[in-house]
């Protein structure tokens, strides 16, 4: 590396915090024809038009070129004999004017020679402006040259130029910028503003102070912002300002001029300013540094873009500039101009040009890109759905970010970023997996892999489960849960985990549950089945409802009961999916299944199945539920009672036993049960009240007479049911019973109640007995007799004679059952024949 490389990569080094900031516009050095020149000439000053750009030399030439250094004339306009100090072009871009230190003026015109004209003054000229308007015909065809006077030329009659001295300038002048009526121009003590249609000046505006002298003969760059704004560039100092209109009254009451010149902005920077122009609400400013580098040259230009306010301004971006041969050119080597319709900005140094202009969305992705900027290079090339990009596509972005990512490291990031830019192309996606594939990070992008309409190859989701299934056999089954079968062929992945299985003893449990799912996958519901209740896994049941495989599960009841017994009895009840004989047959040898199973079958309560198992049930509960026991004895009649009194004998379940041997007509034992082992006064009191058998009573008193608790206890039960006599008479002489007293009150009362009861009754019965007599009495005197054969009228049945309260006779010899005579009460006539006559017996 030569000292000069060396010396710019010093200054890449002490720049790389400024070439971080986000750049406004871009740069291209010019080429073509340019190159050519620069190599033979300089140069030394530039003026730029739509159209063209005409450049200035040191050895008094004007070139004109097209914006990409092209010549557009074939000659060479060799203007001057020195340096050419400033070119001025008119607004249509007919004429140019150039000037010299010589005194020569050079004005030529591109199409017609009418106007040409050179003019030797013999001083030195460091300035000249065309009036914007020369190439309009019926002008005077003026222009403006400044030395130590500034002065305005005009066309008369006879083609001859009036001078008219605009200002006589302390210390010569600077720089001439014309736009429409006004000329600026400048001078060692400020920058004038003068009004060429009222001829006077607008006002002075003074050059700050500054604290150190300014390069020896310092250019002032003017530029016009439109017709009103001029923007002015002075050593360090930044002046922005406006001219307004004054209103009538403030003219009239002040004498002042139609206008008035107002400043909008005054900062200072760091730096000489070599050249100014406007962007947008912005400003482009070209800069020096204004310390020298440590041997002692001058440091590359800088170009600025900055956002004025009142006083201050905001820095946007900054580049240096590696302009050729910067080291040996101060400040006022360098110029600016610009085309502000388009935003194109000339910087000109003696040997070099560089265009500048503003970075569009392809530009500004590709610096993002270049300084790893990659987030922000995604959000440029989506706005306005990308339709501001050219040359960048979101693919293209995004695939450059991938890229980074996995180089990083990444790739959590560069998974989820491939959702988002890869879209629904299958073959980018399909690329973009392989380089996950290279690094062994196919876990990182599989939850993003397409699954819907869109499918890759099934070996790219092979080579996901494959890398999960060697690193991380949790995440080897999730996916498996997951993923739809058809993503990958079946069998390939099966035969993996075989192979996996073989070799490694570590998760064997996770892989067969996912070597399960798999065999469903592939239709081979045994060995899923099988798989499932070896890892006592409760999906069974949704795998054999989800494929109808009732009839496999056969030879696996007791397998799924002792998986989940619940579950399992729920799932064969349903719908009767497994005959409950089957269940049965299965669990012969396990009681406590076979006892939760028909016990739910007992809830149920089918018909079909109601009392089938309940002999069964009674030993199943007598083992396992005794509190189930008894109300299936008294429920059910689908059981053999000798049986199941055998059963509740070996267990000593004695209220099981008084109800049994109840039904069976030893109510004596029965008795004796629960008198002796039950001591349940209570229960035998309504043991023999429901069998109403004299003999259960004496049995009870007997039981009762060796124990004066229960003496009572009878005695205050037993006057409603029995003769208390029976019980009384029986107690021992002497025998000391508790509550007697009481007891026998209570008895009396009971008996008192049943003899009255008893006789109301017989009242009852005997009034009833003679009042139905009288009345069979009364038919038989009328001659109204009824045959055992006579029918009903309405429902053509037999009468029943015994029962004459039953019958509705008619003098007609017609009889009815009551029951079948609507509202009889109200009935007075025979429904069958309808005689007027009344009704004998209701």
């Amino acid at each position: 590396m030569n000292s000069s490389n060396k010396d710019d990569q010093s200054q890449d080094d002490q720049d790389a915090d400024l070439d971080e900031v986000e750049p406004r516009l871009k740069y291209v050095r010019m080429q073509n024809d340019i190159k050519n020149i620069l190599q033979n000439d300089a140069a030394s000053c530039i003026a730029v038009h739509p159209k063209f750009l005409c450049l200035g030399s040191h050895m008094g030439k004007i070139h004109l070129l097209d914006h990409q250094g092209n010549n557009i004339q074939s000659k060479t306009l060799q203007a001057h004999s020195l340096t050419v100090n400033q070119v001025s072009i008119d607004q249509n871009g007919d004429y140019i004017a150039s000037c010299c230190d010589k005194g020569k003026i050079f004005i030529y015109g591109l199409y017609t020679r009418e106007n040409n004209n050179i003019i030797n003054l013999e001083r030195q000229i460091k300035s000249i402006a065309l009036d914007p308007a020369f190439s309009k015909s019926g002008t005077s065809k003026r222009f403006i040259t400044g030395d130590d006077k500034l002065m305005l030329y005009e066309k008369t009659f006879l083609s001859r130029l009036k001078l008219t001295v605009l200002s006589e300038a302390e210390g010569g002048v600077r720089s001439v910028a014309w736009a429409g009526q006004f000329v600026a121009w400048a001078s060692d003590t400020g920058v004038r503003l003068y009004d060429l249609n009222a001829r006077c000046s607008l006002g002075l505006m003074k050059w700050p102070r500054t604290p150190e002298a300014p390069p020896e003969n310092y250019r002032c760059n003017l530029r016009w912002n439109g017709d009103r704004t001029l923007l002015i560039g002075w050593v360090d100092t930044v002046r922005i300002c406006q001219i307004r209109k004054r209103s009538h009254q403030e003219m009239v009451n002040r004498n002042l001029p139609e206008f008035a010149v107002d400043p909008i902005s005054t900062f200072q920077v760091d730096f000489y300013i070599s050249g100014i122009a406007p962007l947008e609400n912005q400003l482009v400013l070209l800069g020096c540094l204004k310390e020298l580098s440590d041997k002692g040259t001058s440091q590359r230009p800088t170009l600025h873009v900055v956002e004025p306010k009142y006083q201050d301004f905001v820095d946007v971006s900054a580049n240096f500039l590696g302009l050729r041969g910067y080291e040996a050119y101060n400040c006022n080597d360098y110029h600016l101009d610009c085309l502000p319709d388009e935003n194109r900005f000339f910087i000109v140094s003696p040997k070099d040009i560089v265009v500048a202009s503003l970075y569009d969305a392809d530009d500004r992705i590709e610096w993002l890109l270049s300084h790893k900027k990659f987030e922000q290079a995604l959000e440029a090339v989506t706005v306005n759905g990308g339709r501001d990009c050219k040359r960048h596509t979101l693919i293209y972005v995004g695939r450059v970010y991938l890229d980074h990512l996995l180089a990083c490291g990444k790739y959590d990031e560069a998974g989820k970023l491939c959702l988002k830019v890869l879209g629904r192309d299958k073959k980018l996606w399909e690329e973009e997996v392989y380089k996950f594939a290279r690094v062994h990070q196919l876990r990182s992008i599989s939850s993003y892999l397409p699954r819907g309409d869109v499918t890759l190859d099934p070996l790219v989701y092979e080579m996901v489960l494959y890398e999960y299934l060697k690193m991380d056999p949790d995440g080897f089954l999730q996916l498996v849960k997951e993923w739809p079968a058809k993503l990958y062929t079946v069998a390939a992945v099966v035969n993996g985990v075989l192979e996996h299985l073989l070799v490694h003893n570590t998760r064997q449990n996770v892989l067969l549950e996912a070597l399960a799912i798999l065999y469903s996958h592939d239709g081979k519901y045994d060995k899923a089945l099988a798989m499932y209740l070896k890892l006592r896994h409760k999906d069974v049941f949704q795998l054999i409802q989800k494929h109808q495989l009732y009839n496999a599960v056969y030879d696996m009841i007791e397998g799924l009961m002792d998986l989940d017994a619940d579950r399992a009895t729920q799932f064969f009840l349903e719908k009767d999916r497994v005959p409950s004989e089957v269940v049965v047959a299965k669990l012969q040898n396990n009681p406590r299944y076979l006892y939760l199973y028909l016990d739910a079958l007992d809830k149920r309560d089918t018909k079909d199945s109601k009392g089938k198992y309940h002999g069964l049930l009674i030993r199943l509960y007598a083992d396992y539920s005794r509190d189930k026991l008894l109300p299936l004895l008294r429920r059910s009649d689908n059981y053999p009672i000798q049986s199941a009194l055998d059963i509740c004998s070996q267990r000593q379940f004695y209220p099981e036993m008084v109800y049994l041997l109840g039904r069976i007509g030893n109510t004596s034992e029965a008795l004796g049960l629960m008198t002796r082992e039950l001591n349940d006064m209570e229960s035998a009191i309504a043991f023999c009240q429901e069998h109403d058998d004299e003999e259960l009573w004496n049995d009870l008193i007997n039981y009762s007479l060796s124990n004066p608790e229960n003496i009572t206890f009878l005695l205050q039960k037993i006057g409603t049911y029995v003769d208390p006599r029976l019980m009384v008479q029986r107690i021992a002489p002497g025998m000391e019973i508790p509550g007697l007293k009481k007891a026998l009150v209570k008895m009396m009362c009971d008996y008192n109640l049943q003899v009255s009861v008893q006789e109301g009754c017989k009242k009852i019965l005997s009034n009833d007995y003679f009042n139905l007599h009288e009345r069979l009495v009364k038919a038989h005197q009328k001659g109204l007799f009824v045959d055992d054969d006579q029918m009903c009228g309405a429902c053509h049945r037999k009468v029943i004679v015994r029962d004459p309260r039953n019958l509705v006779v008619f003098y007609c010899k017609h009889l009815f059952h009551e029951d079948c005579l609507p509202d009889f009460e109200q009935i007075e006539n025979c429904v069958i024949c309808n005689p007027q006559k009344d009704k004998v017996i209701s």
